[in-house]
């Protein structure tokens, strides 16, 4: 769909801020505020780091995107806002990516004890080292250790 016409669906007043960032969010899910100024600014030039942020809140607010915040990350967001899905974060180099629901529908994950609380998201983040992490860190052969042939 149109950004704009989106933008409109949401009751959202449609800027070229508000635009440039929701292109930015989709073009590159699991970004940070910072990364998605660099590339507001890039498209269509000077913007303030205040004017990316309201954004950002806005577009948020109306459900456009999604704000997730792994324990000592900055917040990153994602447009993916139709399911309950979750995360994986590097422990090394922080990449980030979706994780489609562990069991069943949303909320994905039923409590033990909701203690009266009615469940409508689950929020999951799964550690861990990429594969990216894992190659950079893997042992090179050793005289002990034949090379492949």
């Amino acid at each position: 769909m149109d950004p704009a016409n989106l933008l409109r669906q949401h009751g959202a007043q449609v800027t070229a801020q508000r635009l440039a960032v929701l292109r930015a969010v989709s073009s590159r899910p699991h970004r940070t505020a910072d990364q998605i100024q660099e590339s507001v600014r890039a498209e269509i030039g000077a913007v303030s780091r205040q004017a990316v942020y309201d954004a950002l809140g806005v577009l948020t607010e109306k459900g456009l995107i999604r704000r997730i915040q792994p324990a000592r990350s900055p917040a990153r967001y994602e447009n993916r806002v139709d399911d309950n899905h979750h995360h994986l974060v590097c422990r090394r180099c922080g990449v980030t990516a979706d994780a489609d629901c562990a069991v069943g529908s949303a909320p994905c994950l039923e409590a033990a004890d909701s203690r009266g609380f009615v469940v409508d998201e689950a929020e999951v983040i799964y550690w861990g080292i990429c594969p990216a992490c894992q190659e950079a860190t893997a042992p090179g052969p050793t005289e002990d250790t034949p090379s492949p042939a």
